[in-house]
């Protein structure tokens, strides 16, 4: 481990607001690590899935348990999850994950597993970390917070235009706002505001915006320049 303390840029924000993509392209333009911390519950359910145990029965012992076939490996601006060290991201995507990876989110062992495991990663290189609890539990000192928001509407938008490839009618956009607000009640405890975070509100941004944005803040607090 480096003696030079490492840099940590923690963004946070509910569902949908473009938090792990403004983050990777924020960690490109400063030639950080990204890592995402939601791509390690995915890994771990991933995992999970592999056995043999009905959902039903996963409790948070059971499923950190599958913590060792997980690794986090560093690429150049990023970390990718492997699987019994494999690369797995197309696995991580699928639809078996999406559908049990909020159960497993909400299991207090295994928020404190990905957490430890965030924060091995940022004793070793500087990163753009995002995710829920980052400003607040994992990093309450980052060098640089920001918490990310957007109307329910638009984050409901981006969301199906990134998932269909298409521009989604608003009666699609009616039913998957609902289904982020009822998400965002359920998350609330987890996905609060620190203190000292900058909010930003992307309703009306785009997302190069919004990047430009964040980079010169870490700029202000990291004196570093930024790569175009």
């Amino acid at each position: 481990m480096t003696d030079r303390p490492r840099t940590v840029i923690a963004i946070d924000g509910p569902a949908a607001s473009g938090k792990s993509s403004t983050a990777q392209w924020v960690a490109e333009r400063l030639q950080f690590r990204h890592v995402d911390s939601g791509s390690l519950y995915r890994g771990i359910t991933a995992a999970m899935l592999r056995t043999s145990t009905a959902p039903e029965h996963w409790t948070g012992p059971s499923l950190v348990a599958q913590g060792p076939h997980i690794t986090l490996r560093p690429e150049k601006t990023s970390f990718s999850i492997l699987i019994d060290g494999a690369p797995s991201e197309e696995e991580l995507r699928g639809s078996r994950v999406t559908e049990h990876v909020s159960l497993v989110a909400r299991m207090p062992e295994v928020r404190a597993w990905v957490n430890e495991r965030v924060r091995d990663a940022a004793a070793e290189h500087d990163v753009v970390v995002d995710g829920r609890d980052i400003g607040t539990a994992v990093f309450p000192d980052a060098s640089l917070k920001v918490f990310l928001i957007a109307d329910p509407w638009e984050r409901a938008r981006r969301r199906l235009t990134q998932r269909l490839g298409r521009r989604p009618v608003d009666a699609e956009i009616a039913e998957e706002t609902e289904q982020l607000v009822k998400r965002d009640a359920r998350d609330a405890t987890q996905t609060a505001q620190a203190a000292d975070a900058v909010l930003l509100d992307t309703t009306y941004l785009t997302q190069e915006e919004q990047v430009e944005r964040i980079v010169a803040l870490a700029q202000a607090v990291t004196h570093r320049p930024s790569i175009t």
